[in-house]
């Protein structure tokens, strides 16, 4: 059975396409509720402003990221394999509320979308670190990731240039590494 997404997720939906597709100033209450097939008026009912938008985006995002390392600490082939395979991956509904809070966190208006992204990454960061053991280590897996999600963000999935073998080529690089800083 398909679930149905609630009116309140549709204009929070909504909001996050508007922001990414056009800006943070151009996500007004109006273009959200035209975007959402929405009146002003039922955009409103769920969400008493633009401040409750970004805090329904900081809501969403804080789920999504605990879901995230969720999967990454339970992941078969370790953290750093799934974190650095998880990179290149684009168009997910993670992907889409990252993208629309960064874009939130540039305007300068917004803290909360500065704190959600920095709790983001504080997220990441504290999980590879336990388990690689170094700080430097898990630094270096955080940038591989931002350089590898960059360029999957440029480029069409049809001329990915970061095929599956290279991705293996970084990461057992990384676990070399790794074994030669801490011998884990």
């Amino acid at each position: 059975m398909v679930q149905k997404t609630s009116a309140k997720e549709a204009v929070l939906d909504a909001f996050e396409r508007v922001v990414i597709d056009r800006g943070e100033r151009a996500a007004t209450l109006e273009a959200v509720a035209t975007e959402a097939g929405v009146s002003k008026g039922g955009l409103l009912y769920h969400f008493g402003g633009k401040k409750d938008l970004v805090e329904g985006l900081v809501e969403r995002m804080t789920g999504l990221a605990e879901s995230d390392l969720e999967q990454l600490a339970a992941a078969p082939d370790g953290i750093v394999s799934r974190f650095i395979r998880s990179s290149v991956v684009i168009g997910t509904p993670f992907d889409s509320t990252y993208i629309a809070m960064t874009r939130l966190a540039q305007s300068g208006l917004y803290p909360e979308a500065n704190a959600s992204l920095s709790s983001v990454e504080q997220g990441w960061r504290t999980l590879i670190e336990g388990a690689v053991g170094d700080p430097a280590i898990a630094r270096i897996v955080l940038l591989v990731g931002d350089g590898l999600y960059y360029n999957a963000a440029l480029f069409p999935f049809d001329k990915l240039p970061t095929p599956e073998g290279e991705l293996d080529d970084v990461v057992t690089a990384i676990e070399e590494l790794t074994r030669s800083r801490t011998g884990r």
